[in-house]
């Protein structure tokens, strides 16, 4: 992963990443023609990538001792590690607040705020909240579904309308929480602080948010009046205490080490929530990640491999010929062709995997190697990367997203994507800001 190396460019060593394509991909449509729910989400990706692992090992010209080292390099790559130790942190959060009633509570303090003619724009509000502080667009949807489905029935509501709008929510928080995994692997793949990628994508998803809550109001047909509900706000303070204590660029383990703290030792100072099991909820946190903790480490190894092999020199060499061409000078490859490179990149990675940070790991040191080449800065590289896989997975019918919804609202997955209109609104602006903007 070293970026000193400069090995001949040989397509033959993006095989192993084919072959984990084809195994991941291929075993998803069987799983899905067989009308297996949650079809993309049978094999689990550490699993696929394991013979695509073996075979970068047999590819590799090095001896095998030298082929293992360069995989275990990958995987201790300071990157790698200091991500998967975040990783940790942010599940041990997620699970905690969760069960202090955090979620709970901040759902019960949305709700007794939307107005009754506002309904739509209200939970993509609270989705946006909850999706922001938590870190998971999954963790939101589980929670705010139930309620949100109960609402729009009783106001007459179009369901996949509500299911648009809470996916938009919980995907607006997954691509701007500081917190959340996607955040995580595109910063640390891009070497930036989370605070100024939290910043710069404050110019994307702002424009793009206010468009979109102006859609669900004028979309916001119906009426219920929802009873008011009891709620304890010292559970949501540790969410708002690691959006500011983030914000104002604390460092990461500090923010989450902080907000597990503050989330555990209060609910056990006021409630009945006991030490053994605030520890307990802190293992399962950490096990509730266990999946993405596993893969990005076996995605690192695989990326050192292809690398030494020269996979991601030829893929770059691809890039950077149709960067070129579309400059604005004859021979000179320019930053806005190049960011719309990685945004191509990613998008079409995660469309492979059906998973954004997934696609993050994946395309992030190609990314990175493009952002150095062409005067990229970390920020706006880890910024782009992180909302267009986050666009390409709010409006997969084959995400993990759209088949939550579409089990929890009783709807086809593509009925709860159509209506992501905050995904959509998204692409658009994105696409234009980089065209655009000043440099």
């Amino acid at each position: 992963m070293s970026q000193s190396q400069q090995p001949t460019p040989k397509a033959l060593a993006l095989l192993p990443l084919g072959v984990f394509l084809t195994l991941f991909i291929g075993a998803g449509l069987y799983f899905q023609s067989q009308g297996v729910d949650f079809a993309f989400y049978q094999l689990p990706s550490v699993v696929a990538i394991l013979p695509a692992i073996l075979l970068a090992i047999i590819l590799s010209k090095q001896k095998l001792n030298n082929a293992i080292a360069t995989f275990v390099d990958g995987i201790g790559h300071n990157n790698i590690i200091t991500m998967c130790l975040i990783y940790l942190l942010a599940g041990a959060f997620a699970a905690v607040g969760k069960a202090t009633g955090g979620v709970d509570a901040t759902v019960a303090l949305g709700l007794s705020l939307i107005p009754a003619a506002f309904l739509l724009p209200g939970f993509f509000i609270i989705a946006a909240f909850i999706s922001t502080s938590m870190g998971t667009s999954m963790g939101t949807l589980a929670a705010v579904a139930p309620i949100a489905l109960g609402v729009a029935q009783q106001a007459g509501i179009e369901p996949a309308l509500m299911a648009g709008a809470i996916l938009s929510g919980a995907m607006f928080g997954d691509n701007l929480s500081i917190i959340s995994d996607t955040t995580i692997a595109s910063t640390r793949t891009q070497g930036c602080d989370m605070r100024d990628k939290f910043r710069e994508n404050l110019i994307f998803a702002v424009p793009a948010a206010l468009i979109t809550l102006l859609i669900f109001s004028f979309a916001s047909a119906g009426e219920a009046v929802i009873e008011p509900q009891q709620y304890d706000l010292l559970s949501v303070l540790p969410y708002i205490a690691i959006l500011i204590l983030a914000v104002a660029g604390v460092n990461v383990f500090v923010v989450l080490t902080a907000g597990i703290l503050f989330a555990g030792l209060s609910a056990i100072a006021t409630t009945d929530y006991g030490v053994i099991q605030f520890g307990q909820d802190v293992y399962a946190g950490f096990g509730n990640m266990q999946e993405i903790f596993i893969l990005s480490m076996l995605v690192g190894g695989l990326a050192a491999l292809m690398q030494q092999q020269g996979g991601l020199a030829f893929v770059s060499n691809i890039i950077e010929k149709l960067i070129a061409r579309f400059s604005k000078k004859q021979g000179e490859a320019s930053t806005r062709a190049a960011e719309l490179g990685m945004a191509g990149l990613v998008s079409f990675t995660n469309t492979c995997v059906a998973n954004n940070t997934v696609s993050i790991i994946v395309a992030g040191d190609l990314a990175k190697q493009l952002a150095t080449q062409h005067q990229v800065a970390p920020k706006r590289a880890a910024s782009i990367l992180d909302i267009f896989a986050c666009i390409v997975q709010g409006l997969l019918p084959y995400g993990a997203q759209a088949l939550l919804l579409s089990s929890a609202f009783l709807i086809s997955p593509l009925a709860a994507v159509s209506q992501a209109f905050y995904c959509m609104i998204l692409a658009v602006v994105a696409i234009v800001v980089v065209l655009i903007r000043k440099r």
